[in-house]
C-alpha cells in the first residue's frame, strides 16, 4: 500500500510537470516527455520497492540511478510550486484586459513561464547544495536544563545524551555515524539513550552503528529503541548487533539506573510498525504497550520513556514518566517554508520540547536523512539534557 501511494505521488507530479513542459517548449517535443520521465523515474520506483520489501541488498547497484530520480523529484516539487506561484501572478496581471478567451500559445506567457521557471531551476539546484551541506554538517547541540519537582535528590544533576534517526545505510556512511559518537561522547553523558531507526531499512546497516558507538563511555548505560525504519524487516539482527556492542534495548519494557540511592526506570515503548514489518501482515511485537513496559518498577523510581513517535506522547503518559524523549519526525527535513516545519504532516510535535502539566515531550530532530541526503531549515540535532529537581 505505502508503495502503491509512493508511485501514484511520483506519477502525480510528473501529469503535473508534463503540463509545465507543454507550456515551455515545442509541441513537437512532446512524445519524447513521457520516454524521459520513465528513464528517470524507472530505477527510483524499482529500487524504492526493493527497499522497502527487504530486497535491497540486491540490487545496490540501482542506487547511484535511484538518487538522480529522487533529486529531480525535489527539482520538480520547486519547478512546480514556482510555476503554480507565476501562474497566479500572470493571471492577476492580465484581469483588467478582455475577458476573451486567451489563445492557447500565447507567446508572452510562455515567455513569462519560461523565465520564473529558469528561475526555480536555478532557486531548487541552491536549496539542493545548501540542503546536502546541512545535512553533512555537524550536528546542532542543543542543551537543556529540565526541572521536575518530583525528582529524587540522587538524579539532580544527571546528565544524558538524546540521538535519534540516525539512519545508517545508503545515505549515512559509517564516518559520518563514527562523527556522531565523537560528538556524543564528548559531552561526557551518564546516559546515551537512542530514541529509534537505526538504520535506513535493512538489519546490516546496523554494523555501522555497533562498530561507531562500541565501547561508548557511558558509566550509566546505554538505551535503546527501535522506530519505525528499523522493523522494515526482521528486527532481531538488529537487536543481536547493537545489543554486542553494548546497547540495551527496550521494547515494552523498562531498565532500572541506579545513582546516588535513587533509581531511575527507564522505560521504552515499541513502534507501532512492529505490527506491519515488511508492509504486509508480519508481525514483530503488539506495538506500544504501556502497561506491560511498567509492570514490575519499584514504588518511587523515576520514570524517563522513549517513544519513537511523539504522536504516541498519550500512550507514554501512561507509563507516568515526567519525561518524554522521542525522535521520528526529522524537524520536518525539509522544509520549504521559512518558519514553517513540513514534520506537521506527521502530528501536532514537529520539534522541541512540549510541557503538558507536569509531563514534558522533547522531539529530537534526528540526525540522518530520508528519501534525499539533504535537510533544508532542520539541521540535525545531538540532545544534551541535565535533570534538575525543583
Amino acid at each position: 500500500m505505502i508503495f502503491l501511494i509512493f508511485i501514484t505521488l511520483i506519477l502525480g507530479l510528473q501529469v503535473l510537470h508534463r503540463r509545465l513542459l507543454h507550456q515551455l517548449f515545442h509541441p513537437r517535443f512532446d512524445r519524447w516527455v513521457v520516454g524521459i520521465l520513465v528513464l528517470i523515474h524507472l530505477p527510483l520506483a524499482f529500487y524504492a520497492g526493493m527497499r522497502l520489501t527487504g530486497g535491497g541488498t540486491s540490487a545496490v547497484w540501482l542506487r547511484p540511478y535511484a538518487r538522480v530520480g529522487a533529486y529531480f523529484q525535489l527539482l520538480t516539487v520547486m519547478d512546480l510550486l514556482v510555476w503554480a506561484v507565476a501562474s497566479l501572478i500572470w493571471r492577476w496581471t492580465h484581469l483588467w484586459r478582455s475577458l476573451a478567451v486567451v489563445p492557447p500559445e500565447n507567446p508572452q506567457r510562455r515567455r513569462f513561464l519560461r523565465q520564473t521557471s529558469a528561475v526555480g531551476v536555478t532557486l531548487a539546484a541552491y536549496g539542493v547544495m545548501q540542503g546536502t551541506m546541512e545535512a553533512r554538517a555537524d550536528p546542532d547541540i542543543i542543551r537543556h536544563e529540565l526541572s521536575f519537582p518530583d525528582l529524587p535528590p540522587g538524579l539532580d544533576g544527571l546528565r544524558l545524551v538524546q540521538l535519534s534517526d540516525l539512519h545508517s545505510g545508503p545515505m549515512v556512511p559509517p564516518e559520518q555515524v563514527q562523527r556522531w559518537r565523537r560528538l556524543a561522547e564528548g559531552e561526557r553523558p551518564e546516559l546515551l539513550l537512542i530514541t529509534g531507526d537505526m538504520v535506513d531499512s535493512l538489519p546490516s546497516e546496523a554494523l555501522a552503528v555497533a562498530e561507531a558507538f562500541r565501547n561508548f563511555r557511558a558509566p550509566l548505560g546505554c538505551f535503546a529503541i527501535l522506530g519505525n525504519h528499523d522493523y522494515f524487516t526482521d528486527p532481531r539482527p538488529i537487536w543481536s548487533t547493537l545489543e554486542g556492542a553494548g546497547f540495551q534495548f527496550l521494547e515494552n519494557r523498562h531498565a532500572l539506573v541506579d545513582r546516588r540511592g535513587a533509581s531511575l526506570a527507564l522505560v521504552g515503548l515499541q513502534d507501532p510498525m512492529a505490527r506491519h514489518g515488511h508492509f504486509r501482515d508480519i508481525t514483530y511485537g503488539p506495538g506500544p504497550q504501556p502497561d506491560q513496559a511498567v509492570q514490575g518498577i519499584p514504588e518511587g523510581a523515576w520514570r524517563l520513556c522513549l517513544s519513537h513517535r511523539p504522536s504516541d506522547w498519550h500512550l507514554a503518559r501512561r507509563t507516568g514518566a515526567p519525561l518524554t524523549l522521542s525522535g521520528h519526525t526529522h524537524g520536518g527535513q525539509v522544509n520549504l517554508i521559512p518558519g514553517v516545519s513540513s514534520a506537521f504532516l506527521l502530528g501536532q510535535y514537529t520539534q522541541g520540547l512540549y510541557r503538558r502539566g507536569t509531563q514534558a515531550l522533547y522531539v529530537n530532530r534526528g540526525l540522518g536523512v530520508v528519501g534525499l541526503p539533504i535537510r533544508i531549515g532542520a539541521p540535525p540535532e545531538i540532545t544534551v539534557i541535565t535533570l534538575r529537581r525543583g
